[in-house]
């Protein structure tokens, strides 16, 4: 795992452009794994920058999306397939319909969560998985206590983490759905690079235990430190609890 501090917001999405320019350079039909939250929307401003200056083209690329919540109408602004269109897909020239997510409209939902593997596994899974990371140590939606070796699968949210997302919700954690789609842990380290990233005083805790603690299922986001090619990005008040920062 390699751990880079860094100043600023900005600073993390240049960093975190540049290891999605490289892939791209390399590979212009990568699969890209995309994340949702407040973490990962300076990086979609810097890609989307860069794909207006012509640096770097999303036209043969394919997205699967990490999660989406169960139970929001097809057209809730708060929907994850919303929400990625409106802040990547629309703003590159990414092909409509080349960015998947977890059907959670589907009524069969273990049917839906087996097909969307099913079609990662298709596509050979992600080469670069964008992630951000909760309070609790979540990535995706998988919440701590669950298995290291999950697929994706139906969640349950802690009240923690709606607590967390009622900010979407006009502060209303009444309106936060209770269960999601998402891929599992053991899907997330399929893909060949993991690059996350952290802002803010309160992601301290669990930046802590995913760089310096130990690989557990009370931190799922620990679970990266088993990955070959993981990239943590944070800011100085997310790292604020590392005892080997500098």
């Amino acid at each position: 795992m390699e751990l880079i501090v860094l100043d600023t917001a900005s600073q993390i999405a240049d960093r975190a452009a540049d290891a999605i320019e490289g892939l791209l350079a390399r590979k212009p039909d990568a699969v890209l794994g995309t994340a949702t939250g407040s973490s990962p929307l300076p990086l979609y401003d810097e890609l989307s920058r860069r794909c207006r200056a012509g640096r770097i083209s999303f036209a043969k690329v394919t997205g699967f999306m990490l999660d989406e919540y169960v139970g929001l109408p097809e057209d809730h602004p708060e929907r994850y397939a919303t929400f990625m269109e409106r802040n990547l897909r629309s703003r590159v020239d990414m092909r409509p319909g080349a960015l998947h997510g977890p059907d959670a409209l589907n009524p069969d939902l273990q049917a839906a969560c087996e097909d969307y593997e099913a079609a990662m596994a298709a596509a050979g899974y992600c080469d670069l998985q964008i992630l951000g990371i909760g309070s609790d140590g979540h990535i995706g939606f998988n919440e701590p206590g669950g298995p290291l070796d999950s697929r994706t699968h139906v969640g349950v949210l802690t009240e923690q983490t709606r607590r967390d997302n009622a900010r979407f919700f006009d502060g209303d954690i009444d309106a936060v759905p209770t269960h999601c789609l998402t891929q599992g842990l053991g899907t997330i380290m399929e893909a060949r690079k993991l690059v996350l990233i952290a802002t803010g005083s309160n992601k301290a805790e669990a930046i802590e235990h995913l760089v310096e603690g130990e690989v557990s299922e009370d931190w799922p986001a620990s679970v990266m430190q088993r990955h070959p090619d993981a990239l943590v990005l944070v800011d100085r008040d997310a790292a604020a609890r590392l005892s080997r920062a500098d």
